[in-house]
């Protein structure tokens, strides 16, 4: 047989940078990265805002008019922002991203022009994936608002939404031209969502760096308070963290069967199904990190007094590590329904294989092709007796 091969490499490049009062006409930072971006003349900005954003920050939209009017070199803005809930349900409902895609063909948003996404995880995986598949991609760029989307899922490469039932069963690898990460968004977060952040980070620190675990720990009371500059300290090594694994763990576009940076993921994602997204994301990972912990250390994985600690982290920092629905359906004919369906569906999101990320000490994740259900079992049951005492202490 006669083949003709093919073979060629993309390279992709683009920074995150940390800024405070991004539309402040004085900071340059906007100015200078879409100037740097900027091809043609007839480049157009178009702004996709998190509703929840513009309730705490009001003057965002004539913010940024007063912006581009003070720097008319920019590419123009070429219609009012659109808002769109942020959270989940953005992510749930297809007709916000077929909004985002009718706004591109009616003001004539081409490749040329930029996308840019103001909101948390949820809202800029939305905008991200109707940025990618219109023309086969315009270019985005991300605004960050929430600690969990400065810090992880809005530095890297994914976007997508949501579809029967699956969480980003819908999806793109395409990189933003630039992510702006403006720390003054986070001072309106619910404690929730400041909270929820902080759990992505202790992800990374305890599948990649001991010294950053610890860091968290020392931090802890300073960062369940709330204090900016613990805070900035966390995001900015956390996203060079997850920087770092996608340029250097040899498969950023996932085609393998292995997802390091989804620790504690596969049981999270269906707890936030389950929960009708009562849980945020963040919580959710919490939760899923404490069943693989606890499994880890009955695996004799982990030992005994690492398992300890990083429930006791969880704790410090206000954080819940069990909730009811982990015990919800677990019996022999039901548990098709319950929170262990998430292996089958996280084996499907990989692509057949099963690849589960565990811990044989603090800093050292190790990676698993089958999970042993009976034993996860004993580790739910743990963590809910644990959570039952540790709430009698509180009550005492």
């Amino acid at each position: 047989m006669e083949a003709i091969k093919q073979e060629f490499s993309v390279a992709y490049q683009y920074s995150v940078f940390f800024t405070e009062h991004l539309f402040d006409t004085n900071n340059k930072l906007l100015f200078n990265v879409l100037t740097d971006l900027t091809s043609t003349s007839s480049s157009k900005t178009f702004f996709v805002i998190d509703e929840g954003v513009v309730q705490h920050h009001p003057e965002l939209p004539q913010k940024i008019r007063q912006y581009f009017n003070q720097h008319p070199s920019l590419p123009a803005l070429c219609a009012d922002p659109l808002l769109i809930p942020g959270g989940e349900q953005c992510k749930n409902d297809e007709t916000f991203c077929q909004r985002i895609l009718e706004a591109v063909n009616r003001y004539g948003i081409d490749r040329h022009s930029f996308v840019i996404a103001i909101g948390g995880g949820a809202l800029l995986d939305l905008a991200g994936y109707a940025a990618a598949i219109a023309h086969r991609g315009v270019r985005h760029i991300r605004i960050p608002t929430t600690v969990l989307s400065q810090n992880d899922s809005g530095v890297g490469v994914k976007n997508g939404i949501n579809a029967f039932g699956k969480k980003n069963f819908l999806g793109t690898f395409v990189p933003p031209v630039a992510v702006l990460n403006d720390f003054d968004f986070l001072r309106t977060l619910h404690i929730r969502d400041w909270r929820s952040g902080i759990a992505e980070a202790i992800k990374v620190a305890l599948i990649k760096d001991e010294p950053f675990f610890r860091s968290i720990e020392a931090n802890a009371v300073a960062l369940a308070t709330r204090d900016m500059e613990s805070m900035k300290e966390l995001i900015h090594h956390c996203a060079r963290l997850h920087m770092d694994h996608i340029s250097g763990g040899g498969d950023p576009f996932e085609k393998g069967s292995s997802r390091p940076l989804d620790f504690g993921h596969w049981s999270a994602h269906k707890l936030e199904q389950m929960s009708d997204y009562r849980l945020r994301h963040g919580e959710a990972v919490v939760i899923g990190m404490a069943v693989d912990v606890t499994y880890s250390t009955l695996k004799g994985l982990l030992p005994q007094e690492d398992g300890a600690r990083i429930l006791s982290l969880f704790q410090r920092l206000g954080f819940r590590f069990y909730d009811p629905l982990l015990m919800q359906h677990l019996d022999s004919e039901n548990r098709s329904r319950s929170v262990l369906a998430g292996l089958r569906e996280f084996r499907e999101h990989l692509g057949g294989q099963l690849t589960i990320t565990l811990l044989n000490g603090i800093g050292k994740g190790i990676e698993v092709h089958e999970m042993d259900e009976e034993l996860l079992l004993k580790a739910i049951k743990f963590l809910g007796s644990a959570s039952v005492q540790e709430q009698a202490n509180v009550t005492c």
